[in-house]
């Protein structure tokens, strides 16, 4: 069940950025950060924590899941350091997954050679 929750989830994400790539002159990059300001609005709101935790993956793995760990690193950090978590929260709590995505690409990098687009 856990994961037909996570499919649901996930996919209906995925599918309200494929509906604004189709349906709208929004780039991918305005969609992509509209996202990630809408997973701290709704986290901001109280209303992105139930449904990471109903969703699991399926709703921490898209991008609007980034939102909400910043959202959710600020929050600590402002209740454990003051002001100061404003700036070093968001990046602490999602620098394992940063980290991880610069050492794969990095990886993938050296392993395949590059070509041009055209």
């Amino acid at each position: 069940m856990d994961y037909l929750k996570a499919f649901l989830v996930g996919g209906g994400i995925c599918v309200l950025g494929q509906l604004l790539i189709d349906y709208t002159k929004l780039t991918p990059a305005r969609i992509l950060t509209g996202f990630v300001v809408l997973g701290v609005a709704l986290s901001a709101l109280g209303l992105y924590g139930p449904l990471a935790e109903f969703a699991g993956a399926g709703a921490t793995v898209p991008i609007i899941g980034f939102g909400h760990t910043l959202f959710e690193g600020i929050k600590r950090a402002v209740a454990e350091e003051g002001v100061t978590g404003l700036l070093t929260g968001g990046l602490t709590a999602a620098s394992g997954g940063v980290t991880a995505s610069l050492l794969v690409g990095l990886i993938i990098a050296f392993l395949f050679k590059s070509k041009d687009q055209s």
